[in-house]
């Protein structure tokens, strides 16, 4: 049982309502065009990192869910993705040239809608990523799915592909809620998905969940948890709804009275976190559960979490390649992403060699505002002794003004401040992200109004 992480709402309100998933830091929002292929090849050589993950976008998916915020394309059109892949496959064999040495570790694939892709199509990619990559004989490789698009037979294509790892969305069993977003699929269905990948040995299986859905209630996520449960997968994660109509249009087709208001939905995040540490997960960060036994869970015990732009992870000294339109890398100290248009994507593999749209490259400052914010969204605690040792600083001297920002939480009994190192209180875990943002030196005053909601 994870210690309790109930607070109060007026506690809440004290705190910055809206603020970065600190997936990195700095975050995507501070990429800048200035940051060219060259910038991207020096960090590459300059990186320690002699191990590598590879992160593979699709974006193309068959059906509209409303309350999705990915970088997708909906079609119905399955000849798109041979053009798509046609150029993914020479975006491979670019980066391959730079990195193909590294061996990789990881390798996840994400969208979109992954398995849009035909079990031809997607052994086709797989060939060509083990062609021109070195994988360990123990790397994990994992695929988002839609269930609908899913049978057992496919598990099977999968798991004879190699694919270890099956993170299903399934967000919520109720039909209500299903009809209201425009995702609805059969419990029955994912449960047989997860049973067949158990039966074909996948080293774990997790699920996607969302709170603040239109028609959610109690009663009714307290069934869909109930589901959950009699699955038995190893992982969960539970992600809250964000509602940003402007720059999701999909979005505009949910009605706003139908969405929880904000005492309601904290009341199903509470109720989710209780549910799933009775039912034994531990509670990871800010939105994933494990199984005790779990990779994940393992990681977080012996300090070795790890966070990036897919969420919490394992492997250290890693570097993140990005591979298809709009992903993002992460190498040595630098971070980019490619292009984020289907057709710039195509113009820049064509012509410039590179799929580049923007990045950065970490200063010092930004290096060390990494790491702390790292610890913070990982182990929930910052070693203050370790990281001056590291980066040759007093961090108490050089944090100054940001520990003066953190006084309220620390007399809200949030946090502790110790001699060598800060402490988050497991009540407080709700508001790491918050914590974070006393760390980030980049944040402007429309904070407000640029990123999601922190719960």
């Amino acid at each position: 049982m994870h210690p309790s992480v109930t607070l109060d709402p007026a506690l809440l309100d004290k705190y910055p309502l809206r603020g970065p998933r600190y997936t990195s830091y700095p975050t995507a929002p501070n990429f800048t065009p200035s940051f060219k292929q060259d910038d991207f090849l020096k960090a590459a050589a300059q990186s320690d990192n002699n191990n590598l993950s590879l992160y593979v976008h699709i974006p193309f998916c068959h059906y509209l869910c409303y309350y999705c915020g990915c970088n997708k394309i909906v079609t119905q059109l399955q000849t798109k993705a041979n053009v798509y892949l046609n150029h993914l496959i020479e975006e491979i064999k670019q980066q391959a040239e730079q990195f193909g040495a590294k061996a990789v570790t990881h390798l996840h694939f994400g969208g979109g809608t992954p398995n849009f892709l035909t079990d031809d199509q997607l052994l086709q990619l797989m060939n060509e990523l083990k062609t021109h990559f070195y994988f360990t004989t123990d790397a994990q490789i994992s695929i988002e799915i839609d269930p609908r698009d899913m049978t057992v037979e496919r598990i099977d294509a999968m798991a004879d592909m190699g694919f270890n790892r099956l993170s299903i969305g399934l967000q919520d069993t109720d039909p209500k809620v299903q009809k209201a977003i425009n995702r609805v699929q059969s419990t029955e269905l994912i449960a047989s998905l997860v049973a067949r990948a158990k039966e074909r040995q996948f080293r774990s299986v997790n699920l996607d969940l969302i709170y603040g859905l239109p028609h959610q209630t109690p009663e009714s996520f307290a069934n869909t948890l109930e589901a959950v449960h009699a699955m038995q997968v190893e992982r969960v994660s539970l992600f809250s709804y964000a509602h940003l109509p402007e720059r999701f249009a999909a979005q505009r087709k949910l009605s706003v009275e139908t969405l929880p208001n904000a005492e309601q939905k904290l009341a199903l995040m509470h109720l989710a976190v209780d549910k799933l540490t009775q039912f034994g997960y531990q509670f990871i960060g800010i939105d994933h559960f494990a199984l005790p036994n779990d990779e994940l869970a393992l990681a977080q015990q012996d300090n070795s979490l790890m966070r990036n732009f897919q969420g919490y992870t394992t492997g250290q000294n890693t570097d993140l390649l990005g591979l298809g339109v709009s992903a993002i890398s992460a190498v040595g100290d630098s971070y980019s992403q490619n292009q984020k248009g289907l057709s710039d994507y195509y113009y820049a593999i064509e012509h410039q060699k590179s799929a580049l749209e923007k990045g950065l490259t970490l200063s010092k400052d930004d290096r060390i505002r990494r790491r702390v914010i790292s610890d913070i969204m990982c182990n929930s605690m910052v070693d203050k002794t370790a990281i001056s040792v590291c980066f040759n600083i007093d961090f108490d001297e050089y944090f100054a003004s940001e520990l003066r920002g953190l006084t309220m939480f620390i007399k809200d009994g949030l946090m502790l401040d110790l001699p060598h190192a800060l402490y988050i209180q497991p009540k407080a875990q709700l508001l790491l992200r918050s914590i974070c943002m006393a760390f980030d030196a980049y944040l402007g005053l429309d904070t407000q109004q640029t990123f999601s909601a922190t719960i």
